[in-house]
């Protein structure tokens, strides 16, 4: 997360160097659902400043993309579920299921990890395995094997670039420090 904050940053400072404000709003979308995994606080600030980046674009899938870090960046707080079930219904509404609806159900799986609540973490996966069936994002379900230290279920067919062990624990510790974070 650390190397996407980073990438996310220079994408903003591009695109605002450039003037491009549809781009520079996006930009700041993920950099703020970057940092919603690695620093809630400063997840506040850069969400508020995605909402200010958006005012007067029409990039719906980026509005959507930032509800789903204000979820992230509440991972471990509070009850999810009835923001979950609205986010889900809007992205289906907009037709945009394919691009949102596994990083949704990862974030809502990271939320469950942080929790310690296996059997929801289960049925994030259960719904990502659905969403994932045709190959887009299917590494997702073995990120929330390695979030929640759950063993993979059989062989991944994924390729990390580095050894397994090693991004098993990089996802691993994003959970343990909201734990940490929260007093758990």
């Amino acid at each position: 997360m650390h190397r996407a904050t980073a990438a996310y940053t220079a994408a903003r400072t591009d695109a605002e160097q450039h003037q491009l404000s549809g781009e520079h709003a996006h930009a700041q979308t993920y950099l703020a659902f970057a940092t919603a995994f690695t620093d809630p606080q400063v997840a506040d600030q850069e969400i508020a400043l995605a909402e200010q980046y958006l005012t007067g674009l029409a990039l719906r899938a980026n509005r959507l993309m930032l509800r789903i870090a204000a979820l992230l960046r509440d991972a471990g707080t509070n009850d999810l579920g009835e923001q979950a079930r609205l986010l889900r219904a809007d992205i289906h509404t907009a037709g945009l299921d394919a691009a949102l609806a596994a990083t949704l159900e990862l974030v809502m799986a990271f939320h469950h990890a942080v929790l310690g609540a296996t059997d929801s973490v289960t049925a994030s996966l259960t719904r990502l395995h659905e969403i994932t069936s045709g190959g887009d994002y299917a590494y997702y379900a073995d990120i929330v094997h390695f979030m929640a230290g759950l063993p993979l279920s059989g062989p991944s067919a994924i390729r990390w670039l580095e050894d397994d062990d090693v991004d098993r624990d990089r996802w691993h510790r994003l959970v343990r420090e909201r734990q940490a974070h929260l007093g758990r």
